[in-house]
Parts: structure tokens; C-alpha cells; sequence
């Protein structure tokens, strides 16, 4: 699915808000065992200019932590472009960045999500018992099936 691929990973997130910073600790972890044509990106939101960063890759998969309670603790998912429909372009969903990049740049980079599930959102540093939990989870999915399979 990735190989030989450029690939880019984009965190999105808040470390000042507990388990909202799911997707940055999942950069954090798996950092140092990404093979190098794959890149990562901390983000507090997605906004608009991100339609233009996605074109330079061939896939994109997008980790955020959720409110659902999801079966292992994440869902991983693939991410179809779809208009948004919020009043404004700040703080848009991966669905709505795929669409931008599709209808602006003509570009259809394979996309997924890796939603995180987490309990606590309020302002506090640190991720819940149930989140570490959940990330090491997803960790796991991710370095077992994603990566392994890939590279």
C-alpha cells in the first residue's frame, strides 16, 4: 500500500487539553522507527492550507483522538474527499482537506484516518489511563499492520 510511496502523517491535536493530544503522542512514539519517505506534521487544527501540503504526497493518514469509545480503543478507516459543510474554512475535517486538494490542485492522494479514543478533554497535560491505553493500541495496529506490511 505504501511502499515506494511518499507518505505523510498528520498529528492533529492539543498536549494542553489531556487526551486531545492523542494524535501528537502518536507522532511522538512512532517517530523514530518511520522509514525516511515518510514525513510527520503536528497540527492543532487542520485549516485550508493543508489542501496544498497533502498534494505532495502519494498517501496521507490523518491521527486524532476521539470522543467515541471505539472496540480496540481506534478505528482505522479510509478517508474520502467530501465538501464541508461549516460556515467557515478554520479548523476543517480530513474529509474536507481531501476535497480541497481533489478539487483545487487535482490531486487524489490515497488517504486513512487513525482515530484514537480519549476520555478526558479538558485543559490538563497528560493523557488519561484509558488513552495511554488506547494509544499503545493503535501503536501497535500501526507498526504491525501498516508498517510492517509496507516496508
Amino acid at each position: 500500500m505504501f511502499k515506494n510511496k511518499k507518505t505523510l502523517l498528520i498529528g492533529i491535536g492539543n498536549c494542553g487539553r489531556a487526551d486531545d493530544g492523542l494524535g501528537w503522542a502518536f507522532l511522538d512514539k512512532i517517530k523514530p522507527i518511520l522509514p525516511n519517505d515518510v514525513d510527520v506534521e503536528y497540527r492543532y487544527q487542520l485549516q485550508i492550507e493543508d489542501a496544498e501540503l497533502v498534494t505532495n504526497y502519494q498517501t496521507v493518514i490523518f491521527i486524532d483522538a476521539h470522543k467515541k469509545t471505539f472496540g480496540k480503543g481506534f478505528i482505522w478507516e479510509v478517508c474520502y474527499a467530501k465538501a464541508s459543510k461549516s460556515f467557515t474554512s478554520h479548523a476543517l475535517d480530513p474529509q474536507s482537506i481531501l476535497y480541497l486538494t481533489k478539487t483545487i490542485y487535482n490531486k487524489q492522494p490515497k488517504a486513512f484516518i487513525l482515530g484514537v479514543s480519549g476520555e478526558n478533554f479538558c485543559l490538563a497535560m497528560g493523557l488519561s489511563k484509558a488513552a495511554k491505553l488506547n494509544l499503545s493500541n493503535a501503536l501497535d495496529f500501526f507498526e504491525e499492520k501498516i508498517l510492517n506490511l509496507v516496508y
